[in-house]
This record gives structure tokens, sequence and C-alpha cells, in this order.
């Protein structure tokens, strides 16, 4: 098998700190390379450098065997390099031909030859089966119909190297079969893909090759028959790790920290009805769609409810998210970028969003740093956060596992009871999602009640004492017994089961 791209010693610093450092990779022509490693490990580092975003610090790339060195993006997308990122390059108020055709339109008689790129558009959704037509707006399509589009958008620019970058987080498991049936057709054609995912069973089942990256470096490489899961751990983390759980050191209480009686709002909740015990952690499974995340909004009061009630520590929850703060809750949303952080503020700002009155200081009504650096340099510690100076550092410049922890320590600055985590875990590297398991068991051990929200079977297995499921907004399953049933679990999402 020849090699289409190679990496020689390749490395990149940043203000004197390595983040890749002497990778020396080969990556063959129509197979599909796995890179897997924990946040921070340096692959996005060291995709950017290929994709010409970024120019090595030191070390050389090669591009069927001849020396390549891609000024920026645009040199890669020449080449034949397409980088496909978690979150989409797309216009949503465009079509989906538009959106193909966005950086140079055929032109006849110097107007744009609209029934040329219809017809081009065309063949490509064809191709990748997607049931569209070129003039629908990327708006009105799913997550997994909007990847497609990107998947077109490489094939139109002829694209040999196609890199994903976490494909599979925001996708339905009928979206993400499609996607591996294309990544499949993309190999038989002839097309290199390198996959990058914390999924590791998918990259154990549809990878060719693997390549692991640690601290910067690549710490191991070879067919993907060599690398069972456990091994792609033990190579990512560098040492072995006991379970994908840790032991649970809460036992569920007999007060009732959190109850919800006949919660219903028209067409989104039906008459859900839950209890949440001091040192529990309650699961909530759910197809997309099930309603899980409308619930979690509707009980932190971001969204209305028509009928039933919700108390936290027996007293009656009413008004908005400000007022169900100050009576002890906190909600983890799933998407931390937009909803969780404010990207572009320094850490420290961000671990005190929600207790910042705490830090005001009269009568010129200014915020007292110092005391707020005390209390956000305690909670770094307690929530493990690795961060150069989170006086400084921006939120946008820490690894998913870590910004994760920023979410989650600006809540406990605040001493809630009660606490939702919605997809805690989406994005994050194993050696992260143990240490965030590891901090739901302690908010429980705390006193504190947990509604963890996920889609994924094992992970509320693993970490949950009961487990509920939802479907079309109701309540259809809940399951209290250990071991619990994956199988019986997804037949009550599924309804193939009575609750």
């Amino acid at each position: 098998m020849s090699t289409l791209l190679r990496l020689d010693n390749l490395s990149r610093d940043f203000f004197g700190i390595p983040a890749v450092r002497s990778v020396t990779l080969e990556v063959p022509q129509g197979a599909v390379l796995g890179l897997v490693g924990e946040n921070g490990a340096g692959k996005s580092t060291l995709m950017n450098m290929i994709g010409g975003v970024l120019p090595p610090s030191s070390g050389r790339l090669f591009w069927r065997g001849a020396p390549y060195a891609p000024r920026d993006a645009v040199d890669a997308a020449e080449a034949g390099i397409a980088f496909i990122h978690q979150e989409l390059n797309l216009f949503h108020n465009l079509t989906i031909a538009e959106n193909l055709f966005i950086d140079g339109f055929p032109k006849r008689f110097g107007l744009i030859d609209r029934r040329a790129i219809a017809a081009r558009a065309g063949e490509l959704l064809a191709d990748l089966e997607l049931d569209a037509t070129p003039n629908t707006l990327i708006e009105e399509l799913s997550p997994g119909e909007r990847q497609l589009v990107e998947i077109a958008k490489a094939l139109h620019r002829e694209a040999e190297l196609i890199i994903f970058d976490e494909p599979t987080t925001s996708l339905t498991p009928r979206e993400t079969k499609r996607l591996f049936d294309v990544i499949a057709r993309l190999k038989t054609s002839g097309k290199t893909v390198v996959f990058i995912s914390h999924v590791l069973g998918d990259v154990a089942e549809h990878c060719d090759h693997l390549a692991v990256l640690r601290d910067g470096q690549l710490v191991a490489k070879g067919p993907i028959a060599d690398f069972p899961v456990p091994e792609m751990i033990r190579a990512m983390i560098g040492r072995e790790l006991s379970g994908l759980f840790p032991d649970r050191t809460s036992i569920p209480q007999a007060e009732i920290v959190f109850a919800a009686e006949g919660l219903g709002q028209s067409g989104v909740v039906e008459n859900v009805s839950f209890e949440v015990r001091a040192g529990e952690i309650l699961g909530l499974f759910g197809l997309m769609g099930s309603g899980r995340s409308e619930l979690a909004r509707i009980l932190f009061g971001l969204d209305p409810h028509e009928t039933g009630t919700a108390t936290l520590a027996g007293a009656r929850l009413t008004g908005g998210p400000g007022r169900r703060i100050a009576q002890g809750m906190a909600f983890v949303t799933e998407n931390r970028r937009e909803e969780g952080l404010m990207m572009e503020a320094p850490v420290a700002e961000n671990l005190a969003l929600v207790t910042i009155d705490r830090f005001g200081r009269l009568p010129a009504a200014t915020v007292d740093r110092a005391a707020m650096r005390e209390a956000t340099e305690k909670m770094r510690d307690k929530v493990q956060l690795k961060a150069a100076d989170i006086a400084s550092q921006p939120a946008k410049s820490l690894s998913g596992g870590n910004q994760q922890k920023v979410v989650i320590g600006k809540w406990l600055m605040a001493g809630p009871r009660f606490f939702i985590l919605d997809e805690p875990t989406r994005g994050v590297d194993v050696g992260a999602k143990y240490e965030i398991y590891a901090l739901a068991d302690r908010l429980a051990a705390e006193g504190g009640a947990v509604l963890f929200i996920s889609s994924e079977i094992e992970e509320l297995m693993g970490v949950c004492d009961r487990i509920m499921v939802m479907n079309r907004g109701e309540i259809v399953g809940k399951f209290a017994e250990r071991p619990f049933s994956d199988e019986a679990i997804l037949a009550a999402a599924f309804r193939e089961v009575a609750a």
C-alpha cells in the first residue's frame, strides 16, 4: 500500500511550549487511519499543520513523495486535503448547491450557471444517497445530513484525503451507521480517511490502522488488529485503567432532594414524574428527539410547563433560571461552547460566572479580584483542572475535557443541591470521562442529587443508581435494580416493551 502523506519529525510549539513533538507518521493511500488521544494530546494541532492552518515549528511534510508546505487552508484544499470539523463549516441560510460552490460558481455568459450547479450537486447527493434537492436550505437538514453535505463539498473539490474530527458527536445511531457506510464507500473508491474519535469502539470497528498521541508525541501506531480497546486506552493515558468507571462512594439516602409531579408541556413532555434522593445519581436515557434536553430546560426554568409541579428540598420551584439557582439548582448544558462558557474570557472569570455577586465590593460595586482569584484557584484544584494561568488563559484554549470541568466547577462554587448534567462527557476522551464520572460521584457523596442525562447506555449503567427512559416526551421505563440490561433499556426507548 503506497503512502499518500508522510509526516517527518513534525513539531509545533506555542510560546515555547511544545504541542506536537517530533511526530513521524505515514498515512497509507486508500485506507482509514484512526487517530486517538486524550483531549490536549495534540491531535488538532497535528491536523491543523496538515491542513495548512498552522505552520510547523520544525519537521517536514511530504504529499505523494514530494515536499508539501501549505501556506494556508487553500493550499491544502488545492493539494487534495479536506477537513470536516466537528462544528461544520456551512452557511445555514444558503442552499446545498450554494454551499458546494461557495468558493467558485460556474458561469455562463457572465452569469452564474445555476443549471450546471444543480446538475453537479444532484450527482453528488445521489452518490451519497442524501434524499434532498440541491435547492434545500442547510437549516432544513438534520446534523447527519449536514455532515453529508460537507462530504459532498470534499468530493466536489476532488479531495484525496478527508479528515473527520469527532464526526459522530451529534448524530443519531441511524445517521452514524450511514456515515460509516459512506466512509466505507470512500475507501473502496480509493479515498484516504483520517478518523479522529473518542468513541474507541467505532475506531476499532471501522479503521484499518491506528496512531495514538499522548502529550504531543506519537506513542503507538500499527494495524488496528494490534489494538483492542483496552490497549488503546493504555496507550492514550500511559497507564492501565482498572475500569471505565470509578467505584461509587455515595449511597442514596431517604431524603428526597428533588421531585417532579405530572410535568407537562403540549408537544414537548407529558405527565413526567420522578424523584431524586440525596446521594443518588439518576440516569435519563432516550433517543434523539425523545425530549430529554427539553425536560432539562423545563426543570431549570428556561422553558415553561403547563401542568404539574417541581420541588427542591420541599419548596416549590417557580420562576426562571435565576430564581432556581438561588433555590439550589445547577444545569450543566449539553452545549458547553455556546451555552456553558464565555470562550474568549479567562478561565477564572468563567468559574466565577454563577457566583460573581459574592465577590462584589461596595460602595463602588467593583469586583474583589483577590477574593475571586483565591476561590477560583481552590475550585481549580478541586476539579483537577489542567490550565496554565486561569487568570489570563481563555476558556477556548482548554481541551474539551477541561472546558467541561470549568462548567462543572462554576456550579460547584454555588454549592447547589440538585445537579442536571446533560451529556456531560460528550466530546471528551476516556481519561477525562473517568474524571467527570468521579466528579458526579463526589457531588452525590456530598449530599447532592444528580440527574445524569446521556445517549450512551453503557455510561448510564456504569454511573447511575437508577435509570429512566424517555420516548416522545414521556417516561416509558424505569430500571432500579443492578445489573441493568442494556437490551431492556434500548427496548424501552423504542417502546418495544411495556413501560
